[in-house]
């Protein structure tokens, strides 16, 4: 998911914590028990997912204590540097451990850090003995009994031209129940600047629509409520098959029509693939959210040049003006980075003042790190001084701040209809949702259940959430 260069994240309000771990919700036994740890985005969540999948295919338990398990993975993130330093610490104490408590234990790393540094992992540092790419997953069985039966090192990190896990029913991972990931497609060909996406996950390939159906059917059969289609970039989606090409306004269609309860959200979209037909299906579909992930990066056109956006800012402000009037209320969020390469404090300054411009409820707010292979890493020289960086970075975060704050109180006197996830993180006395808008909202519990729908009035706010009192179900 995009941004993808920065060793600094700030959320207002906080949509997830994108550095925290996190583990299957399910426990199972088998031949031998694994235990699976996520870092970063919702695309390595849903890649844990098909994990779980494959190993509980072939006859491997899941648990959640890495202190009982025969085989300890770690899938992890290599695309901002704090979440790499992150884990790269974890598996320095996983690797303790083994060593001191437990030398059979079998410790791998998977995904877009396994990939990049299978080098260092394997024969600088010695951390691990199992490496496995983000497309390599269906050969971990296999690459388990190597490692077992060997006691060498097994590495599988090809990328794929074709592999989507279309036929794999995933593991539904650390679930409220209500919510879940669809996958629909893999790897990104935008090379923007500042990504290493595409030489982590490998270039764009699309799955079938009738698997992506298939599941959100399958889901909603399981009583899910809502579902959040996934990909570096959802709105380049293609499927050509059966003689007739399906793009992403035609397959959120498609979905859409599966329930009338089933909310449907996507994240991540490129501006540059935003289209009108898209913006259509939101207005048409009452239960396709009024609500987009809309990463812009920057606010000055020449940075955005070197970003290689392939927008300029008058694009970028044209498309947010087609949105508010083909689907009026729509809830807007993105992406933003401070002191990439070469910026001056005009070109930060166009930053803020295109925020104001636009006035995003949410926002992910980072600092430029480098990142190895990129373009910029090759071309540009990160050379805006640490101290500007932070600097620049605290005066999007505290606009942005006030911004989402004054949002939520327009919010005050306004009825939503909330999807309860479950009870609130601060009081069991309370219930917990989101808007169709992706606002979160808080009300008294009473005797409303994980899965309905709410009828909710805002009373009160934070910039994070809205205070709502409860007028029954929806």
């Amino acid at each position: 998911m995009q941004p993808q260069s920065s060793d600094s994240l700030v959320d207002i309000p906080i949509l997830e914590d994108l550095d925290a771990p996190k583990q299957v919700s399910v426990t199972s036994d088998g031949k031998q028990q694994v235990y699976l740890e996520t870092y970063g985005c919702q695309m390595n969540v849903s890649d844990s997912e098909i994990v779980a999948a494959v190993l509980r295919e072939n006859g491997y338990g899941l648990t959640h204590d890495a202190d009982a398990a025969d085989v300890v993975l770690i899938n992890t993130c290599a695309i901002r540097e704090n979440a790499e330093q992150k884990v790269r610490r974890r598996l320095g104490e996983l690797r303790a451990q083994k060593t001191k408590y437990n030398p059979d234990l079998k410790l791998g790393v998977l995904g877009c850090m396994a990939e990049r540094l299978r080098e260092k992992l394997l024969d600088q540092e010695k951390l691990v003995d199992l490496v496995v790419g983000p497309d390599a997953y269906r050969d971990l069985p296999n690459l388990l009994n190597e490692a077992t039966d060997t006691g060498q090192a097994a590495v599988n990190v090809q990328l794929s031209k074709e592999e989507t896990y279309q036929d794999i029913q995933p593991v539904r991972y650390d679930t409220n129940g209500v919510s879940a990931f669809v996958s629909i497609m893999r790897g990104c060909d935008n090379m923007c600047s500042f990504c290493v996406v595409p030489f982590t996950r490998g270039r764009e390939r699309s799955r079938p629509v009738a698997s992506i159906l298939d599941e959100c059917k399958t889901l909603v059969e399981s009583g899910y409520k809502e579902v959040t289609v996934l990909g570096q970039n959802v709105n380049s989606y293609r499927d050509g098959q059966n003689g007739s090409t399906v793009d992403f306004a035609e397959l959120l269609y498609r979905i859409s029509l599966i329930s009338p309860d089933l909310r449907i959200r996507y994240s991540t979209s490129h501006p540059k693939d935003c289209s009108e037909a898209l913006l259509h299906v939101h207005a048409e579909r009452d239960n396709v959210c009024n609500y987009i992930h809309l990463p812009v990066q920057h606010g000055n056109t020449d940075m955005l040049q070197r970003m290689r956006r392939t927008y300029s800012r008058e694009q970028y402000l044209d498309l947010v003006e087609r949105a508010k009037q083909i689907v009026p209320g729509i809830s807007l969020s993105t992406d933003i980075i401070a002191g990439f390469c070469d910026e001056t404090e005009e070109e930060h300054k166009d930053t803020l003042s295109l925020m104001e411009l636009v006035r995003y409820d949410h926002a992910y707010m980072f600092m430029y790190s480098e990142r190895p292979d990129t373009y910029a890493a090759r071309k540009y020289e990160d050379n805006v001084p640490e101290e500007v960086k932070k600097r620049r970075l605290t005066e999007i975060i505290q606009l942005q701040s006030g911004i989402s704050l004054e949002s939520n109180r327009a919010e005050i006197g306004n009825e939503h209809v909330v999807l309860v996830e479950g009870t609130s993180r601060r009081s069991e006395e309370q219930m917990s949702g989101r808007t169709d808008s992706n606002k979160m909202a808080v009300f008294d519990r009473m005797d409303f259940e994980k899965g309905e729908y709410v009828r909710v009035k805002v009373t009160d706010c934070t910039s994070a959430t809205l205070i709502a009192e409860p007028l029954g179900r929806a």
